[in-house]
């Protein structure tokens, strides 16, 4: 684990490391963000256990590669109402992607594989958060477009903002290999329920002008110009 803000931490598993997991600091324990793939249920069981124990996980969207551990982890799960359906689905990749428009063949044939291996499966939903609501310590945001009811979190007092899938600092159209630095990039269509929307998301993040963005993949980003980054990143498809 690293710590990445004050009373943040960063657990990186899976394939190179790249999928994030963050536990937030909550009293005598943690909240989960976000639960990575299927292969980080021992790790993250370990790394709660480091920080006083799991006692709610929130999910930023119910993709395979965010709800890998969910099902393992023995605590209750919660998500934006409008990601319940696809939380509690058995479909490892949700109708509204299109992976047949990804412009590798490679990919194409790579993904479906790969997020059937990274589920969890179906995750039972005890209950929701929306924009406005407060998770350990944060302020609940709604960034529909990636998917229907991705969320993020976020801190004013530190401009720290805990966005999932909102950017991506990876290629997501390359087997998830590293963006350069500094640089970030709105979701690929093939993998928004609603591209128009992803992209007035990522303009919704950059006009919290966020000091420190830590996303579903990569390293978080850090500075004081980030508004313009993510404003490019909103462009990128």
């Amino acid at each position: 684990m690293e710590k990445v803000a004050d009373g943040v931490w960063l657990l990186r598993g899976d394939l190179g490391k790249s999928m994030n997991i963050y536990f937030l600091e909550d009293g005598e324990g943690v909240v989960q963000f976000d639960a990575g793939t299927k292969a980080m249920v021992k790790a993250t069981r370990a790394a709660a256990e480091e920080l006083g124990g799991v006692k709610r996980i929130v999910l930023g969207h119910a993709h395979a590669d965010h709800r890998g551990t969910a099902p393992s982890m023995g605590v209750p799960v919660h998500c934006h109402p409008d990601e319940v359906a696809d939380a509690e689905s058995d479909a490892a990749i949700d109708s509204y992607m299109e992976i047949s428009d990804l412009p590798l063949v490679r990919a194409r044939l790579a993904y479906p594989l790969l997020m059937r291996r990274w589920d969890g499966g179906a995750v039972k939903i005890d209950g929701t958060v929306s924009e406005g609501d407060e998770v350990g310590g944060f302020r609940v945001i709604h960034f529909p477009g990636h998917a229907p009811g991705l969320i993020g979190l976020w801190r004013e007092s530190d401009r720290v903002a805990l966005v999932s899938d909102v950017i991506y600092l990876i290629d997501s159209v390359r087997l998830g290999r590293p963006l350069p630095p500094g640089e970030a990039s709105v979701p690929h269509p093939a993998w928004a329920w609603d591209h128009a929307k992803a992209k007035e998301s990522v303009r919704k993040l950059a006009a919290l002008e966020p000091a420190t963005v830590c996303a579903g993949h990569a390293e978080p980003l850090h500075g004081e110009n980030l508004r313009e980054t993510l404003e490019r990143a909103a462009e990128k498809y």
